[in-house]
């Protein structure tokens, strides 16, 4: 039971974009389409799965003084194992991304996750703490392309879904950075609400 509360609350109670707030800029920067969302999810996803899988396997081994250059060590080596291989397999994908894939590196999710929770857990909490916060980050992204793609192209991973009308002039801040903020207010603003009236 306890296994399936750390998996869920990535999605519901702490939310990392939605209630945490954590992440801001790989969220605004890259959610203008649910490809390079989804992309980016995933690849933050599989890097917080395998730095909460080594540091809760080192944990008793690394001094208390060096475990956060440790922590951002580990969180590199598979930063620059995705950046690679993104790279060689995805090239487009890895374009479109750009910087914000080194900057995984730096994301406080990742490297929060791993001193306050794979620093202090066993592995296989760790690891459903991991995929929790990884997919309900990703879910976000998620939500907030498909809105932003939608409403700024007419369209969902380049399948039309608004009429032809819509398409020959859609609603381009949406797509644009502003559009990222007033989104992300939005959904923010009804979250509140609902858990406003959920109290």
């Amino acid at each position: 039971m306890t296994a399936m509360k750390e998996f869920t609350k990535g999605f519901i109670k702490e939310n990392p974009v939605f209630i945490l707030v954590l992440g801001m800029c790989p969220t605004l920067a890259v959610t203008s389409s649910v490809k390079d969302a989804l992309g980016m999810g995933l690849s933050a996803t599989f890097v917080l799965l395998c730095s909460n899988i080594i540091v809760s396997l080192i944990k008793g081994i690394v001094p208390t003084k060096i475990r956060i250059p440790m922590f951002i060590v580990v969180i590199a080596t598979f930063v620059t194992i995705v950046d690679m291989a993104m790279a060689a397999f995805m090239p487009p994908l890895h374009k479109s991304l750009g910087l914000f894939i080194p900057l995984i590196v730096v994301n406080c999710i990742i490297l929060g996750r791993a001193e306050a929770f794979a620093s202090k857990n066993n592995v296989f909490m760790s690891v459903m703490d991991a995929l929790g916060m990884g997919l309900g980050f990703t879910f976000a992204l998620v939500v907030l392309g498909t809105i932003r793609e939608l409403l700024g192209a007419g369209k969902i991973l380049g399948f039309p879904i608004l009429p032809q009308v819509y398409q020959d002039s859609p609603m381009l801040v949406a797509i644009l950075a502003p559009g990222a903020f007033i989104t992300l207010g939005f959904i923010l603003a009804v979250i509140n609400l609902l858990n406003k009236r959920g109290k």
